[in-house]
């Protein structure tokens, strides 16, 4: 199917500008509790649709692939410990689905137990790995002889610690987000004890068969699949982009597992698919490379955007304005 069909014919129903979005579905990284659902709740329309918490990233993106829901939310990048690669995998080599939107979300992490349990009783403490990670210092400091423990998700530990019936429930605790302690019944025994106070998780909603028309400050992403065998293909590639002003914001190259050495670079591009500059890119890429996979053109996330969206739609309109007058001249 043409990209250009995919911009110029997405159905309503599936454009997450939209404001209503009561009766559509939204699979997650569950249980109840995650960051991915507070990112999720923290867009006022995604927050009316029905959300649905699945026990993986794959299985999170084979259910929108197969229709079982309309939407996928996955997160993609964090800020301290970089690439979600268990997702940006699936989403690459699994999946055959379009990104429609960024989430940036402030990550703040809390220790929790079960209650009556102090930090001096804590032996074992559960998390997400990315969620350990990002708290190495404060555990190292506070609980040094505690053993970490990897869970599925940060809401995963809080929900398997208040389940817990043995030593665990007495000794254990997990490091999660303050809403998973508030859905699980646990107690707060140190708040944001993140090592980096400007930790932030990208999120991306994704669906199947669409990609939003350009706002004026759009970032689009790729996968380029190089020939190993031709002498400098990763500057050639590099080339498509300088030559044309085309800013990236992105460049990580990950294994292809279709060999040992044989790697994909993963390109994150200022602009739209639409915007003529992006699209002669893409397809000189596509000539020269042959092997180039579209990910999704969406809106770049943050208030910046917004204000930039905003000054552009005006813009636009004046210009529409000016352009009418013109052509109400032609005789």
């Amino acid at each position: 199917m043409a990209l250009s069909s995919l911009i110029v014919n997405a159905p309503a129903e599936q454009n997450p500008a939209a404001a209503d979005w009561s009766g559509r579905t939204i699979a997650y990284l569950g249980p109840v509790g995650t960051f991915s659902e507070q990112a999720l709740l923290s867009q006022p329309d995604l927050a009316t649709a029905t959300a649905l918490p699945m026990s993986s990233f794959v299985e999170v993106l084979r259910a929108t692939e197969g229709g079982e829901v309309d939407y996928a939310f996955v997160a993609i990048e964090n800020a301290i410990e970089g690439t979600v690669n268990a997702s940006q995998d699936a989403l690459v080599f699994d999946a055959d689905l379009f990104i429609q939107r960024e989430v940036v979300l402030p990550i703040h992490l809390d220790l929790m137990a079960r209650p009556g349990v102090a930090i001096g009783d804590i032996t074992h403490v559960m998390s997400y790995p990315h969620a350990l990670a990002q708290c190495r210092h404060f555990v190292a400091r506070e609980l040094p002889g505690a053993t970490p423990e990897a869970a599925n998700s940060t809401a995963e530990a809080a929900r398997l610690l208040a389940a817990a019936t043995d030593e665990l429930a007495r000794t254990g605790a997990a490091i999660g987000p303050r809403r998973a302690a508030e859905v699980y019944g646990l107690e707060i025994l140190a708040s944001a004890i993140e090592d980096h106070p400007d930790n932030a998780t990208r999120f991306l909603l994704i669906t199947r068969d669409a990609v939003p028309a350009p706002t004026g400050h759009d970032k689009t992403s790729i996968v380029v699949f190089q020939h190993a065998d031709e002498p400098g293909s990763l500057l050639s590639i590099l080339h498509e982009f300088a030559d044309r002003g085309i800013n990236l914001s992105k460049l990580e190259s990950r294994p292809t597992r279709r060999g040992l050495g044989d790697y994909c670079f993963l390109i994150d591009l200022e602009g739209h698919i639409a915007d003529e500059l992006v699209a002669d890119a893409l397809r000189s890429l596509r000539a020269r490379q042959a092997d180039v996979k579209f990910l999704g053109s969406y809106p770049i996330a943050g208030e910046r955007a917004d204000r930039v969206r905003e000054e552009v739609s005006e813009a636009q309109r004046e210009a529409d304005s000016w352009l009418d007058g013109l052509r109400a001249r032609v005789r």
